[in-house]
């Protein structure tokens, strides 16, 4: 990236010390946004990513958690700030949508209340002037007849409105970061769409920064620039989209995108699958994180490889995988073809 980062995370670490041990979920993590970008964090459930985000807002403050590393925003380094700063920062400049609307928001508040109660916890504003600017936000995001549903309680909205409503409170003091933690779970697919088209535009309009954390690989082809792939704690490929969807370095990614149905090519018998379960971040495996349910295993995989990368066209494009990148390009290729053969059709 040639300018300067909006949010630069450098070697970001957080265990959590628990009866069985000592699980690390985010290890070593490194990443960069720039102003007006779309970062995806995509990768399993368990792979670190919700984690990241919550060491982002500062919300981890048990003792039982270790965090090390740093996360540069704004000049602020949002692992060492104190609650005063971090309370400054959050809302104002960074902002989140958690993953379940319906337990973020306040069931015995209405929505309208709740949106009104941040704005004038950050600005010296009246009343009549935050609810207006509630109702504004609710319509903005798509909420109809806005004047008279900021006085529903939350279990009056659908869940496609909980969200929209969770995006109006995210967006009511114009942060210039935000985070959307699986902002399109549990919805319908035309709902979905419509979340998807709403970021879309706010990016587009607004210059809106967005860190996308989900495990849909079809929302992030919509909407993503860059992408990070996590896997047990570790970001194992990042990149461009396009060099990452089209040209993926590691066997976890081209897992996640073969699983995928594809309606430009044959329909297969079944669907290509990754053998195995992640590993328990109380004991993870030795060396390269997903070495136990890669086929492409051998012996040097039993040393950790570094996140860096290693063609010299297209230097943003990091991997953490020790074959060569024409053996990789085989070995995809070779993949591809086996899996048409499945179906049957394919010469």
């Amino acid at each position: 990236m040639t300018q300067t980062p909006l949010l630069e995370v450098r070697n970001l670490s957080v265990s959590f010390n628990t009866e069985e041990g000592v699980v690390e979920a985010v290890a070593g993590l490194d990443l960069e946004i720039a102003a007006g970008e779309v970062l995806a964090i995509v990768g399993e459930s368990g792979s670190g990513k919700s984690a990241t985000a919550l060491t982002l807002m500062g919300l981890w403050r048990d003792p039982n958690v270790r965090i090390s590393g740093s996360a540069r925003f704004e000049g602020a380094d949002l692992v060492t700030a104190g609650d005063d700063e971090l309370r400054r920062i959050r809302g104002e400049r960074l902002a989140m949508i958690f993953q379940d609307p319906m337990s973020s928001l306040n069931p015995v508040h209405r929505v309208g209340d709740q949106i009104v109660e941040q704005i004038r916890a950050h600005r010296e504003i009246a009343a009549a002037e935050a609810r207006r600017r509630a109702v504004e936000l609710l319509g903005a995001v798509g909420i109809p007849d806005a004047a008279t549903r900021a006085d529903s309680y939350p279990h009056e909205f659908s869940g496609g409105m909980r969200q929209r409503a969770m995006i109006a409170m995210a967006l009511s003091l114009e942060p210039s970061l935000l985070i959307a933690d699986e902002p399109t779970t549990a919805l319908d697919v035309t709902i979905q769409a419509q979340i998807v088209d709403l970021l879309r535009e706010l990016n587009r309009s607004r210059g809106l920064s967005i860190v996308l954390i989900t495990h849909d690989i079809g929302l992030v082809a919509e909407i993503a620039d860059r992408v990070a792939v996590m896997y047990a704690g570790r970001v194992v490929e990042q990149g461009a989209l396009d060099e990452v969807f089209y040209d993926p370095q590691h066997p976890y990614t081209w897992g996640l995108l073969g699983s995928l149905t594809r309606i430009d090519r044959p329909r297969p018998k079944r669907l290509p699958q990754i053998p195995g379960a992640p590993p328990s971040l109380l004991a993870p495996p030795t060396g390269c994180h997903f070495r136990p349910r890669c086929p492409h295993e051998f012996g040097r995989c039993l040393e950790t490889p570094a996140l860096e990368s290693r063609q010299s066209k297209a230097p943003g494009h990091l991997d953490r995988c020790w074959l060569r990148v024409e053996e990789k390009r085989r070995r995809r290729q070779t993949e591809r073809e086996i899996a048409l053969d499945a179906t049957g059709e394919a010469s």
